[in-house]
């Protein structure tokens, strides 16, 4: 595996302080030790140790959401001008430290630096985004009834907890916390315990670019410490979590007590479908990137081909011979184009499911099998001659695993495609218009792309339906969760009021 020595050297540089000191929270402006100690976090490549990490716990939690409490009232007040100048600012740091937010994100997830060199510039966007959103954020309606003047308006929420995941983690946080300061809530932000750096760097930035003490607050730890009290804590009004189905139920549960506002953007077991009369060369290119890339760690991702019969053929040929041809290499490799998988725990999962569709009677056209045993690498994966009701067709991998399942008629894909507990995207292939207009309209999905891969725009809602999610990110969707409505009543003049004990 080729050693790209020149970023490895920059990355060195990069992780140096980190190697001394560690990570540590940041709550009210202040780095903090975590009181629960520390945990090593360790890189997918070769396994070794990157730094200590503080390992916050509940003690921890109660001093950053006590912190963003305190900061909430003058961050809220600020003119919106000087909000949106901050976060304008924030945007612009993110792009002078773009480098070296890609190639820790590399280190430290096994992301390849193709994918992350535009990670960090996709977090600088959101920022301003919701920046020139700013001022009319809380803009409300005027209606209108015969007696009354009645007119709405936003406000932010609170102190709100952001729960984000190990891929993408930069550029993920950014999408949950970038709207929440711009909407002029204080933010609570518990990264991922697998993925830390990027985290680390963005209250950095925040700071220096003059977000003021408080207003994001990040501490590090596990889900069940940190996060339950994270979820639980009454001095946090919501929850924007991203993660597994599982946990999101689990996080739902524990801000019950406490009525919190919960965002959930969960999982997926998304189908692409390729009718016969589609560009399939496109569809082809569509088909390999939105599983293959990011290391097929991505909610979004098209885990199950669905292919019609009387082109399946030629086109799993196709498929498999690209699929043997992408490089697996070292993440920091500008040619690689998947690394290692993120960690221990991932990878036994990952590579569990080889033997899973032996067993279920699918066949293993390509991949489906590890590399070496320096870090946590496996070939691209393609299983065929599957149907929907195996584990593989059901069960959410989150890796570079394709599952290709082979339908006869519209209704049938149809059928097929919604046969899932999930809902979150989906992407069909056909130059018929009005099939494009009926398949979309019964697919379950809260996402759906006719003729292209997943190209995201950033005004457009983001969100998923049944085990998918609850509730939509982007535009003035993330604003309706970050804010709360109000609505106020002006008498026109002397209605008739009903008199009682007169």
């Amino acid at each position: 595996m080729s050693q790209p020595a020149e970023n490895i050297e920059k990355l060195d540089g990069y992780l140096a302080r980190f190697r001394t000191s560690g990570i540590l929270n940041r709550i009210a402006g202040q780095d903090r030790p975590g009181s629960g100690g520390v945990f090593q976090n360790t890189t997918p490549v070769d396994k070794s140790v990157i730094c200590d990490v503080a390992h916050g716990t509940a003690t921890d939690i109660d001093a950053a959401a006590r912190a963003a409490a305190d900061a909430f009232p003058a961050w809220r007040d600020m003119p919106a001008l000087e909000r949106k100048k901050i976060l304008i600012n924030v945007a612009e740091a993110i792009e002078a430290r773009a480098e070296e937010i890609a190639l820790c994100e590399c280190w430290d997830t096994g992301q390849t630096l193709r994918f992350m060199s535009k990670a960090a510039l996709r977090g600088a966007e959101n920022f301003r985004y919701f920046a020139d959103q700013v001022v009319q954020a809380r803009d409300g309606q005027h209606l209108k009834s015969p007696t009354l003047m009645n007119v709405t308006t936003r406000k932010p929420i609170g102190p709100v907890g952001v729960i984000t995941p190990w891929n993408t983690p930069f550029m993920l946080s950014t999408w949950k916390i970038a709207p929440a300061l711009a909407a002029g809530c204080t933010v609570v932000h518990k990264p991922a315990e697998a993925s830390p750096l990027t985290a680390r760097l963005l209250v950095e930035i925040a700071e220096e670019a003059g977000l003021p003490p408080g207003v994001l607050n990040t501490v590090n730890g596990f889900g069940e410490g940190a996060g339950k009290a994270l979820t639980e804590h009454p001095a946090i009004k919501a929850i924007a979590f991203v993660g597994e189905s599982r946990t999101g139920s689990i996080i739902t549960k524990q801000g019950a007590d406490t009525l919190k506002r919960m965002h959930l953007e969960l999982g997926g077991k998304n189908p692409v479908i390729v009718f016969e009369d589609a560009d399939l060369e496109r569809a082809l290119d569509a088909v390999i990137f939105m599983i293959y890339s990011i290391n097929g760690e991505r909610c979004t991702s098209s885990s199950r081909l669905l292919v019609q019969d009387n082109i399946r053929e030629e086109f799993e040929a196709k498929l498999i011979e690209r699929v043997n041809n992408i490089k697996v290499g070292h993440p920091l490799d500008p040619a690689t184009e998947i690394g290692p998988i993120v960690s221990e725990e991932h990878y036994n999962k990952v590579t569990s499911y080889f033997d899973i569709a032996k067993e279920d009677g699918a066949t293993v056209a390509a991949g489906g099998v590890t590399i070496g045993d320096e870090g946590y690498f496996v070939r691209p994966t393609l299983f065929t001659n599957a149907n929907n009701q195996m584990r593989i067709a059901q069960e959410e991998i989150f890796g570079p695993v394709l599952t290709s399942i082979p339908f006869s008629t519209e209704e049938e894909a149809l059928a097929i495609a919604n046969d899932t507990q999930y809902g979150l995207t989906g992407y069909v292939w056909t130059n018929d218009l009005t099939r494009a207009l009926r398949f979309t309209e019964e697919l379950e999905a809260g996402m759906i792309w006719v003729n292209s891969e997943n190209v995201r725009h950033l005004p457009t809602p983001f969100g998923g339906v049944k085990a998918s999610g609850i509730g939509r990110d982007g535009g003035d969707w993330s604003f309706e969760f970050y804010m709360e409505q109000k609505h106020i009543g002006f008498a026109l003049g002397q209605h008739k009021i009903m008199r009682l004990g007169a």
